[in-house]
């Protein structure tokens, strides 16, 4: 408490993600609306070791609806593994009048919202990661931004492909997860989409680009998750194995930067604005997420032992089209 009202921190923690600053904006916004102080947390959990932490206004996230990255900025905390260290973070938080705290990041974010949950801190997470692999939610902020950025990348990949009669490896990130590179290289027409749960031998990425070329096709995408690796090794080995000239191209961070989109926006307003109102009725330890297109909230623990695949549907879908 401060002054007698609630103060709800907030921090973002992982890998920056569009729409993490709609997130931070509406959990301020809706904090100051029930009255409640909402604190931000600057540096990830590094800002609660640190003590490096600002109460803000709604000044404070005016204008930054269009903004990717963080205001807060983000950044890995490898002292949060020890139990000593999270012991200082929740004196910390405590005596800086904090009554919860919402996180928002990626599974690795959870984790730490988890420890402060059990010594007594109330925590929430918000899925922010451009990979869209947190099992507990159908959709996390960032990942719609993130395949646009890939799309409008591929596209004008494709052109001078196109025009050298080329094929074109493309890796997308997603660290161990193939959704970003199933989805738009469904975008992009991909002749090949390559990904951890669905690998392909460069044979049968060979054998895809003969097929496409029996076709009348003359240029080629092949889509590569990440996770996958040897980008450049596999530009090579096709270009030996069918003599069209490859080329390897990784997109790397441009990912994730820019401005979110309307879909990301309104996802992440909506999570923000659902985590302070679990926190204003004093719950904790729970996780925010997209089912059926609604937001709802499940335990952390519960959440952090889901699974979750890939679309194997989408993928049928881009074998019959290709």
């Amino acid at each position: 408490m401060i002054d007698g009202k609630k103060c709800i921190g907030i921090l973002t923690s992982g890998g920056d993600a569009p729409g993490m600053n709609d997130a931070i904006r509406a959990v301020v916004r809706t904090a100051l609306h029930n009255d409640m102080i909402p604190m931000g947390i600057i540096k990830g959990y590094n800002g609660l070791l640190e003590k490096n932490y600002k109460i803000m206004d709604s000044a404070s996230v005016s204008n930054i609806l269009k903004k990717g990255g963080t205001i807060l900025f983000t950044a890995r905390c490898k002292e949060f593994y020890e139990a000593k260290y999270r012991e200082i973070a929740y004196q910390n938080a405590l005596e800086a009048g904090m009554d919860g705290l919402v996180v928002i990041g990626g599974d690795g974010s959870y984790n730490g919202a988890r420890y402060l949950s059990e010594l007594g801190l109330p925590c929430i997470g918000i899925p922010g990661t451009i990979d869209n692999d947190i099992a507990c939610t159908e959709y996390t902020i960032g990942f719609d931004t993130a395949m646009n950025t890939i799309v409008e990348a591929v596209d004008r990949l494709n052109d001078t492909s196109q025009s050298h009669l080329r094929c074109t490896v493309v890796e997308v990130m997603g660290r161990h997860a193939g959704h970003m590179a199933l989805n738009t290289g469904v975008a992009c027409g991909a002749v090949a989409i390559v990904t951890e749960e669905a690998p392909l031998d460069i044979n049968q990425i060979c054998e895809r680009i003969f097929h496409a070329m029996e076709r009348g096709k003359h240029h080629y995408i092949i889509m590569v998750s990440e996770g996958v690796g040897e980008t450049e090794r596999m530009a090579r080995d096709i270009q030996s194995l069918t003599g069209i000239d490859t080329r390897a191209s990784i997109l790397g961070h441009v990912q994730r930067g820019g401005s979110p989109t309307l879909r990301d926006r309104v996802v992440a307003s909506e999570m923000g604005n659902y985590a302070v109102h679990l926190l204003a009725q004093g719950i904790g330890n729970r996780v925010v997420a997209m089912k059926d297109n609604k937001i709802v909230d499940y335990d952390i623990q519960e959440a952090l032992q889901m699974k979750k695949g890939l679309d194997m549907n989408l993928y049928r879908v881009m074998e019959e089209i290709i």
